[in-house]
């Protein structure tokens, strides 16, 4: 089994190597500035505590490049609170990751393809057995 660092820092470098947005001019995925490296650094530690809650089928890749719980009844009671936070959390850098983004190729107008984009290439690179929505955002086991 893959270290989950390696796999997140693999998924990541794809992601930030993607092709030019539709319609666009290219839009840099691979910009770095004091708020994306951030971001990503933050995503990077939190990744290693979601990994556990994806196997289990608790919480799964939303089509718009966001997780959420998938099956509360997979996880304690106690612990659910806990990955609420986590997805709260995750969620929330996630969508400052997408803004940056495109803030930072002077086009906040990019918001909405970067995060399909994203979104699209998270569910592609999710381990077997992890759960997404589809396109019609019915979820589906990997």
């Amino acid at each position: 089994m893959a270290n989950p660092v390696v796999l997140f820092r693999l998924m990541l470098l794809i992601l930030l190597s993607l092709m030019p947005l539709p319609g666009y001019t290219q839009a840099n995925i691979e910009i770095d500035t004091p708020a994306i490296a951030s971001l990503k650094q933050s995503m990077q530690q939190r990744h290693n505590q979601l990994e556990p809650y994806y196997a289990k089928g608790a919480i799964g890749l939303t089509r718009d490049g966001l997780i959420a719980m998938h099956d509360a009844t997979a996880l304690p009671l106690s612990a659910r609170q806990p990955v609420s936070a986590l997805i709260a959390a995750e969620n929330q850098d996630r969508n400052a990751l997408y803004r940056e983004i495109a803030r930072a190729n002077s086009h906040p107008e990019w918001e909405a393809d970067i995060r399909s984009t994203f979104g699209q290439r998270w569910i592609e690179l999710a381990r077997s057995g992890w759960w997404y929505q589809n396109a019609s955002g019915s979820w589906v086991r990997k």
